[in-house]
């Protein structure tokens, strides 16, 4: 008679007191080694210990029936690590769980995206507060910088600082210090500002400087910017303007003659509006005034050499100490009765000259060339007015068509012999066609221009020393001529 055997499973019951970590099956205590593994899935991050390092990859031990394996591009956001690089043997690292079983049956993780989630939350906690991130620069790309946060953030360029910065390779693995401004998470987007930050830094310094800041100190700063009519300096966080004409004592056509960005200049506070937070600033205060040493060294009848600068029609400008002009008038360049200066003169002319007049209160002076004893300049042939660009001349001095340098058209002069010189330097400029060069009236030319009043009291001090009949003799009949006051000269 045959007999069946049936097959029997005993139920595995779990030793009291042993955690679950022993079972009794069939009267004998047996290690439960499934209790042993940390239970996770696919997608969570779990944390382990590196046990081995080797060139492609990491083992960790996670306290997994198997070591999970990193592959070397998922340590680490950036490129070609090294993994020596990254970990260390025995280092405690977070990682993500990309496979449970590859192929070959391996474990399957990764370290850099256990680090992105991580980044990320953090990275969407401050961008909603508006609290700054700190990451490492690792690449200079075209127009920006990028930035380790645990995930890639990008810093344009023109948000690397306050101002342009010309060579972002400055950065590389500095760590840095930005706000977040763009967020995408479908696109693993992150766009960063350092600006926002350092301008944030800078209105809690601003209030201090201003404060700090009285008319009169001399401070140091950084020239920041250059533009038409000044500078801008760096005042450690805020910026003062330096117009044009507070950059020298000599006449500035532009301020790049003198400055560059980047210099490191000693600046005098001239005026502080503090509620507009705008600042004055004067550099050629801070240098020796050229006028003090024409006042020093030199008195009236004085002979000196000079350099012509400019010719104007009632006139030239001659330059007998750096930023230090007087003016010789149309009736002091000869002996002889002169129509138009550039007969005599032409700007680049090195002259003698005796001084007439100092003028301490209005910083001029007045000068002759006719009065430097053996001088005789010789008289040029200006020729026609075709004939103006061989002899150098700017076709805005002859603009005004019949203005009063052709020669054609002689100035009117007064019985004094002076001329009638117009009302100021811009009037002056306007009558020679040359406005687009006149110097206003504080950058130390334009002063020395002759003021006349409707009466023309106030001629140079030439007048008084002029030799007796040599201008009357020389003067055209200027009652019949001249005009009936200055605004039509």
């Amino acid at each position: 008679m045959a007999t069946t055997a049936t097959d029997t499973t005993t139920e595995a019951k779990v030793v009291e007191g042993s955690d679950g970590l022993l079972l009794e099956i069939d009267g004998q205590i047996v290690p439960n080694y499934d209790a042993t593994f940390a239970p996770f899935d696919e997608g969570e991050v779990v944390s382990g210990r590196v046990v081995r390092i080797d060139n492609d990859e990491v083992l960790v031990d996670i306290g997994y029936k198997s070591e999970g394996v990193i592959p070397s591009n998922e340590l680490s956001i950036r490129k070609n690590v090294n993994p020596a690089d990254e970990v260390e043997l025995g280092e405690e690292v977070d990682a993500l769980v990309l496979k449970k079983e590859d192929d070959d049956g391996r474990l399957i993780m990764s370290k850099k995206r256990a680090r992105f989630e991580k980044a990320w939350r953090n990275i969407e906690a401050a961008a909603e507060s508006g609290t700054p991130v700190t990451g490492t620069v690792i690449e200079v790309v075209k127009g920006g910088l990028i930035i380790d946060l645990g995930v890639r953030g990008f810093l344009p360029a023109s948000l690397v600082d306050i101002r342009r910065v010309a060579n972002l390779d400055e950065f590389l693995h500095a760590q840095i210090e930005c706000k977040v401004i763009e967020l995408n998470r479908s696109r693993n987007n992150v766009v960063l500002s350092r600006r926002a930050v350092l301008e944030e830094e800078r209105k809690e310094q601003r209030q201090e400087i201003l404060d700090r800041l009285q008319p009169g100190l001399v401070v140091e700063g950084q020239i920041s910017n250059i533009v038409d009519f000044g500078a801008f300096v760096d005042l450690n966080g805020i910026d003062g303007l330096i117009h044009i004409s507070e950059l020298s004592w000599s006449h500035v056509n532009h301020p790049s003659e003198i400055l560059t960005i980047g210099d490191t200049v000693q600046v005098k506070v001239l005026d502080i509006d503090r509620d507009r937070q705008r600042i004055s600033l004067g550099l050629k205060q801070t240098q020796a005034d050229p006028w003090q040493r024409v006042v020093d060294t030199y008195n009236v009848g004085d002979e000196l050499e000079g350099t012509v600068t400019k010719v104007v029609t009632f006139g030239a400008f001659v330059e007998i100490l750096d930023g230090v002009e007087g003016l010789v008038h149309i009736s002091e360049l000869a002996t002889h009765h002169v129509e138009n200066p550039r007969e005599v003169v032409q700007p680049g002319d090195d002259v003698r000259v005796k001084i007439l007049e100092i003028d301490t209160e209005r910083r001029r002076l007045s000068l002759s060339v006719k009065r430097v004893e053996g001088q005789e300049l010789p008289r040029r042939d200006l020729g026609s007015l075709d004939d103006a660009t061989s002899l150098g001349l700017s076709d805005d001095v002859f603009a005004g068509g019949d203005s009063a340098l052709s020669p054609t058209a002689p100035a009117p002069l007064p019985a004094d012999g002076l001329g009638e010189a117009p009302a100021d330097a811009q009037a002056a400029a306007e009558e020679a066609g040359i406005a687009a060069e006149a110097p206003l009236a504080d950058d130390g030319i334009a002063e020395h221009a002759p003021e006349v009043d409707a009466e023309g009291d106030d001629a140079p001090a030439a007048e008084a020393q002029a030799p007796e009949g040599d201008a009357e003799a020389e003067a055209p009949e200027a009652d019949a001529e001249a005009p009936a006051d200055a605004e039509q000269a």
